[in-house]
């Protein structure tokens, strides 16, 4: 299979992007490869790119200004969307930075260019929808996480989620994710494998 059949098969689960309506958006599509530490969006930049991962780990993140800590928000992982979805879809400066882990490869597209093809197709404008719809429920769900489950449930939500997160990135960035101290997240871990 080759990166743009990955592409449009991801497309087609996601928004019933049908073949002649991807072939609409091939020309628009860049390949894009990233170093570990390098960003996809930094703080205070508008994103203009709706990147979709090849293969690699994003994690998007803010700087607590009383403690110049940084709070691991959302991670994405491979055949998912790397996006900053508010700044993105409202073309305002984003509150995040969204930076590589591993090295990574994505496929991007520019806004104006989906903007086109919204123009151009029901479908590509139902995947516009789709996409302030995820980006609201991806945002929601977090928040209710934090609210609702345990530790150990967002722990489990978060290996299905994404598989190989341990193989990638550090234990004190998940367990800042998953709102938790180091020695915590190594509790849970030791539970979990004796269960």
């Amino acid at each position: 299979m080759t990166e743009t059949d990955i592409l449009g098969y991801a497309l087609n689960n996601f928004a019933e992007i049908g073949e002649e309506a991807f072939a609409l958006s091939l020309p628009y599509w860049q390949r894009k490869q990233y170093g570990k530490g390098e960003f996809y969006n930094e703080y205070k930049n508008v994103c203009k790119h709706l990147g979709f991962i090849l293969d690699g780990v994003f994690r998007t993140y803010y700087i607590n200004d009383d403690t110049a800590e940084e709070k691991n928000v959302f991670f994405f992982s491979k055949n998912q969307v790397v996006v900053s979805y508010k700044s993105f879809v409202t073309q305002t400066p984003c509150n995040y930075y969204t930076e590589s882990m591993v090295d990574s490869t994505i496929l991007y597209i520019h806004i104006n260019h989906l903007k086109e093809l919204y123009q151009k197709s029901h479908q590509w404008e139902r995947f516009g929808r789709l996409v302030a719809e995820t980006a609201f429920n991806i945002a929601m769900t977090r928040a209710e996480d934090l609210m609702f489950l345990t530790p150990e449930e967002r722990y489990l939500d978060l290996i299905r989620k994404h598989p190989d997160i341990f193989n990638n990135v550090p234990l004190y960035h998940i367990a800042s994710y998953l709102g938790i101290q180091a020695p915590s997240l190594s509790r849970i871990r030791k539970r979990m494998m004796g269960k």
